[in-house]
């Protein structure tokens, strides 16, 4: 071998050595399961067995509001970052709508921490003190991070959460990984990892209730990236049913339930599967809202997600959903709809249940 051979290859072994070392130090490699912080001030109150809990799930889509169409919603849109401006009235309204709710436990998805798409706002301090006197205690999770993605639109860094907020004393908080989308090697580094954020709230008699907070995968046709996180979740629930413990999850799915698929026009239908993988939940848990609400003659009531698509005028499909054990009894639910439609693109699922009675 020639000396400037010998000279090519260590320069392009050093060079992917450097270009390696780069992305690692850039990205984001969470484990399979996470211990997380909890924040909790003062005495919060601790949940009673037999009590009814007020539970609102929503994704506030990084407080951007509906006056954009994001490179990620269309491919002709041209959007890449919300206004300041708009970022406020957003985070102002999510804080009245949760103030007058006033849920007993919130799951919130999309918000973001660190993103140069969002100014690098660290969005949930920014709700936090606008509601810190319901809610003495939350956890978060990252479910996107990299302090910087070369995607043309992006170029810079990102940072996105799910956020529990509770009125009742949280006790231990954990990130459980869910399958992520296939890619090679490099493109896995840079794309968002979804997750459970799963928050343990005691119960006065020495129970617990667990609540588990999720966003999954946002697909732009179908493959099995889905069908593997719902395995994945349906898994968890079962091990928790199996051993008697209450539960229930909420967030964004990107499902559709029972018969709204062939209601959408086809050219919205394609991240969809005509046989929804969220069958996989709803043939042995009760979900909210139920198929027969979303699919029934009063099924506009229960759209929860209100596309960035200048060819809509409302929501029009459902894919935001409560899931809980059966041993938790629904008191009432309803997706509120009359004055969020300019806050996010998704909208509140609320509903209030009563938890098992003591033994």
């Amino acid at each position: 071998m020639t000396r400037l051979l010998r000279y090519t290859l260590f320069l392009s072994v050093l060079a992917l050595v450097l270009i390696g070392a780069l992305i690692f130090s850039l990205t984001w490699r969470p484990d399979a399961r996470e211990t997380l912080p909890v924040s909790c001030t003062g005495t919060p109150p601790t949940l009673v067995p037999g009590q009814a809990l007020k539970v609102m799930t929503w994704n506030v889509q990084y407080l951007a509001g509906k006056r954009y169409v994001f490179w990620n919603d269309l491919a002709q849109g041209n959007d890449e970052a919300p206004t300041q401006e708009d970022m406020a009235f957003s985070l102002d309204e999510v804080a009245r709508v949760i103030r007058d709710e006033q849920p007993d436990v919130v799951l919130l998805q999309e918000l973001d921490d660190g993103a140069k798409a969002s100014d690098y706002q660290n969005q949930l301090k920014l709700l936090q003190e606008r509601v810190a006197d319901l809610y003495p205690c939350s956890a978060s999770a990252f479910d996107w991070k990299a302090d910087f993605v070369p995607d043309r639109h992006i170029f810079g860094s990102v940072g996105r959460q799910l956020a529990t907020l509770s009125r009742y004393r949280i006790e231990h908080a954990e990130r459980l990984q869910l399958p992520v989308a296939a890619a090679n090697f490099i493109s896995r580094q840079f794309q968002p990892k979804d997750a459970l954020l799963a928050t343990k709230l005691p119960l006065s008699d020495g129970g617990q209730l667990t609540v588990f907070n999720t966003h999954l995968e946002r697909a732009s046709q179908p493959d099995d990236t889905l069908q593997a996180q719902v395995s994945a979740v349906a898994k968890v629930l079962d091990k928790y049913e199996s051993q008697g413990l209450p539960w229930l999850i909420g967030g964004d799915f990107n499902l559709l339930p029972l018969g709204q698929f062939r209601r959408l026009p086809a050219e919205q239908r394609t991240p969809y599967s005509a046989d929804s993988e969220l069958h996989l939940l709803w043939d042995k848990y009760p979900m909210i809202p139920t198929n027969n609400e979303a699919s029934g003659i009063d099924r506009a009531q229960w759209l929860t997600h209100y596309p960035n698509d200048p060819g809509l005028n409302g929501p029009d499909r459902t894919v935001d959903y409560l899931f809980y054990s059966p041993k938790i009894k629904r008191v009432e639910a309803r997706v509120r709809q009359d004055d969020t439609l300019r806050i996010s693109d998704h909208l509140p699922v609320i509903a209030r249940f009563l938890l098992p009675a003591a033994p």
